[in-house]
């Protein structure tokens, strides 16, 4: 007789040396470009965040960005407006959270828009099979098929993943004092927890302090078509 048992996984824990730090925030709303202004700001109170490996400024999303996806048109003249549940997050070492304190009690100044910083919650990364990006820095004459496999080699010497599932989404411009940066939306689904979690980690690129490269969880898929 031959029996063979067949080996049961050990559950993934989600390890806690990266994290996102989620601050409440007081304000009617802010600029809906507010890249630029919200990285500055955070750097004047954080300067050591500027050279701080695994640590990015999220841009602030409120209910209008359709779960992230989706932001009002006119770019450069609307504003956001925020309700007392939208976060300010920032993602960090887990060495930093103590300094990283230092923001509660704040009053940032976004562009004329004084956003008053509070309390922090600690909030550890998930491991989830879909994970996306809002905003990926790319060069804007690349078609889709060039980013596409630019993200395959990004990913793979990057963070050792091998895409299985991947699309790509909607455009979008991030305006600097002294340059424009392009970018796309990106969705990795069928991620093993230890990948997904990874890439959260890590991210992608070099403008991590502008909310760019950082991957979030998703539960779904959403209409990725159209350019923003």
């Amino acid at each position: 007789m031959v029996w063979v048992e067949e080996k049961t996984e050990k559950a993934y824990i989600v390890p806690d040396d990266v994290v996102d730090l989620a601050y409440r925030i007081d304000s009617r709303c802010v600029p809906l470009e507010h890249a630029h202004a919200l990285s500055s700001a955070i750097m004047e109170i954080l300067p050591w965040i500027a050279d701080e490996d695994n640590a990015g400024i999220h841009q602030i999303h409120g209910a209008e960005s359709g779960n992230g996806w989706l932001r009002p048109e006119d770019t450069q003249n609307e504003v956001l407006y925020l309700s007392r549940r939208t976060r300010m997050t920032i993602r960090l070492p887990k060495h930093r959270i103590d300094d990283a304190q230092q923001l509660s009690g704040a009053e940032l100044d976004l562009d004329g828009h004084p956003v008053k910083v509070g309390d922090a919650t600690v909030k550890k990364l998930v491991a989830i099979s879909t994970i996306f990006s809002r905003y990926v820095v790319c060069d804007k004459d690349q078609s889709e098929a060039e980013f596409e496999q630019q993200m395959i080699d990004a990913l793979m010497s990057t963070a050792g993943l091998s895409v299985r599932k991947m699309l790509c989404g909607r455009t979008h411009t991030i305006s600097l004092p002294d340059q424009e940066l392009f970018t796309r939306s990106v969705m990795l689904a069928d991620l093993k927890p230890d990948e997904a979690v990874r890439l959260q980690q890590q991210g992608i690129g070099d403008y991590q302090k502008l909310g760019c490269g950082i991957f979030l969880p998703h539960k779904g898929i959403p209409d990725l078509s159209g350019d923003d």
